[in-house]
């Protein structure tokens, strides 16, 4: 087992997205996860029925003890709600692991369509989080809501990228799963440099938790010391298998298989 990784994020009582697939995503990747929680989530594969938040010192305490002794060689950030959620995790991590790896997944709606963040919070966001992050991975409604402007093409990706990158971040990747076509493309803005990448899209409803699967799958990847754009390749390769051979459980969107593994 090698790099630490400290998620950030929600409780998914369903098992397919936040917390539970964050542990397992990070596990299967031969990573140890450590986990400060934020809110508790009532929910299924067909949506969020409830939302209990975790008082603010609380998270920064989860925060400060995993820093204080495990330690971390990357930090994922997922559903963080308010904007003082947003600020607390900001500071703490600007006070203790400032040099450490950053992966933010704007975490906004659900796979049903529930909001995830309060309108208020996306300011915070913008201005206390993204400047710290090494990545973050927007898919395009989420681009779209951080940028005020619709993502709906390839060149809407790029253009997304591209301006994303502007609010601070070292990288942006926006994902195209929303994006109309057979063919998914996500783009990768590093450096100044933009790549896509392609993959078939797969018929499938089994789609609940892909955004916390990559972000944390990248974060595994910058523990191990892999580069930015080795880690998102490892990344996308292991949430395509996850969703090809996912179990089909629920009525809704299900979960993904995430006890399978890829080669680093």
């Amino acid at each position: 087992m090698k790099g630490r990784v400290l998620i950030v994020a929600g409780s998914d009582s369903g098992g397919g997205a936040g917390i539970q697939a964050d542990i397992k995503t990070v596990t299967a990747l031969n990573a140890y996860a450590a986990t400060a929680i934020t809110a508790l989530t009532a929910q299924n594969t067909q949506g969020v029925f409830g939302i209990h938040a975790v008082p603010v010192e609380f998270i920064r305490q989860q925060i400060d003890l995993v820093l204080d002794d495990i330690g971390a060689d990357a930090i994922k950030t997922g559903m963080l709600h308010s904007a003082e959620v947003i600020e607390t995790v900001a500071r703490a991590i600007a006070e203790k692991a400032l040099h450490v790896p950053l992966v933010v997944d704007p975490v906004m709606v659900a796979k049903g369509g529930a909001s995830l963040l309060d309108p208020a919070a996306t300011g915070a966001l913008r201005r206390h989080l993204l400047p710290l992050a090494a990545i973050i991975t927007p898919n395009a409604p989420e681009a779209a809501e951080l940028l005020g402007a619709p993502v709906d093409s390839l060149i809407g990706l790029e253009r997304a990228a591209q301006a994303l990158g502007r609010m601070g971040p070292k990288a942006v990747l926006v994902k195209g799963g929303h994006v109309a076509g057979d063919i998914v493309r996500d783009v990768l803005c590093s450096d100044g440099k933009l790549e896509t990448f392609d993959s078939p899209r797969i018929d499938t409803t089994s789609t609940h938790g892909t955004g916390c699967t990559l972000a944390s799958a990248i974060a595994a990847g910058l523990a191990q010391g892999l580069s930015m754009r080795d880690s998102v390749i490892r990344a996308r390769a292991y949430v395509q298998e996850a969703i090809r051979t996912a179990p089909g459980f629920g009525k809704g969107h299900g979960p993904l298989n995430h006890a399978h593994t890829v080669k680093a």
